[in-house]
């Protein structure tokens, strides 16, 4: 039966912007420029947890792990619109026909944005009640991948998911502790992927008919090259991945062999997870989260850094 939840809240106007220079971080070997673009606060919602964002039919959506909401955001108009999930939600995309779909602390749900009911598709991990799902993204073909993570940092008991517009679930790899970033290369070839205690990126080699990753390897490392953990990740159209660090207050874009090419820096350590969005995909939105130690005034918030000079890839619906 559909779960009730609160929705369609919303909030007016614009938030007040705070200027924030980014560029490289002191202390951390780094060979880039500090870039030219300064971050701005977008919106007035404070996340506890912020991550997976989006950017779908004018409107960035993301969703705010422990406060168990799911948000959509307005840049022209300045508006956001919530809807409650009643559980931890760990990523949000859209569907082809109308609604969104979800996965969080019970797995997979249809979201109706008209009243806010969940309907509930399935869970793979039922009998792990320490794991939920976390990041996620469709592929270009219309699949839904969502991964796991150990809260209790078990290494190894997490997984990848695939679940088809058919309503099928299958775990596509695993071995996975915190299963984080995933995109895939403009010509649906290479699904580039996270499982963040590996400090490091993942490719693997994508089958669009099937929906199978084949020959995974690790890209690149990101071990000692910057601070914190790599978390979320976006591609830009010419292929470079846009990677935040978790308790390290960046955003680095590398090449995909690896060498970095650009860094932003936020005011605030716990950044998760990058989106591109705006007029002609060159905004490049950042959720962040609050540290339990150590308040931070502007931690929590959605940022941006507006007209980057890359462009992003448009997403792609769930095909179901």
């Amino acid at each position: 039966m559909p779960v009730s939840a609160v929705f369609g809240k919303k909030i007016g106007g614009k938030g007040k912007f705070s200027q924030i220079e980014s560029g490289s971080t002191a202390g951390h070997r780094h060979s880039t420029a500090p870039s030219a673009v300064t971050a701005e606060v977008a919106g007035k919602y404070r996340a506890q947890w912020g991550e997976s964002p989006l950017w779908w039919q004018d409107s960035l959506y993301y969703v705010d792990i422990e406060g168990k909401r799911v948000i959509s955001y307005a840049p022209h108009s300045g508006e956001e619109e919530i809807w409650a999930t009643g559980e931890r939600v760990g990523t949000v995309v859209p569907r082809k026909d109308g609604g969104l779909l979800i996965a969080g602390d019970s797995g997979f749900a249809f979201l109706d944005p008209a009243n806010g009911n969940l309907t509930a598709l399935g869970d793979p991990e039922a009998d792990k009640p320490e794991n939920r799902f976390n990041d996620g993204k469709c592929s270009p073909d219309g699949r839904f991948f969502a991964g796991s993570i150990s809260l209790t940092k078990k290494r190894g008991d997490a997984a990848l998911y695939r679940f088809d517009p058919d309503g099928t679930i299958e775990m596509v790899y695993g071995g996975v502790t915190n299963s984080n970033g995933l995109v895939w290369t403009e010509d649906e070839e290479t699904m580039f992927y996270i499982d963040t205690p590996r400090l490091a990126v993942m490719s693997f080699n994508y089958d669009s008919q099937t929906g199978k990753l084949h020959d995974g390897r690790e890209a690149f490392s990101t071990d000692e090259r910057v601070p914190g953990v790599p978390d979320g990740m976006a591609i830009d159209r010419e292929g470079r991945l846009w990677v935040a660090f978790c308790h390290g207050g960046c955003v680095v874009c590398f090449d995909q062999e690896g060498k970095e090419l650009e860094r932003l820096v936020l005011p605030c350590r716990e950044v998760t997870a990058p989106a591109f969005g705006g007029e002609g995909m060159t905004d490049l939105y950042v959720t962040t989260g609050q540290p339990c130690n150590d308040p931070e005034e502007e931690a929590g918030h959605l940022f941006v850094f507006q007209a980057m000079g890359a462009r992003g890839v448009p997403v792609t619906a769930f095909a179901g």
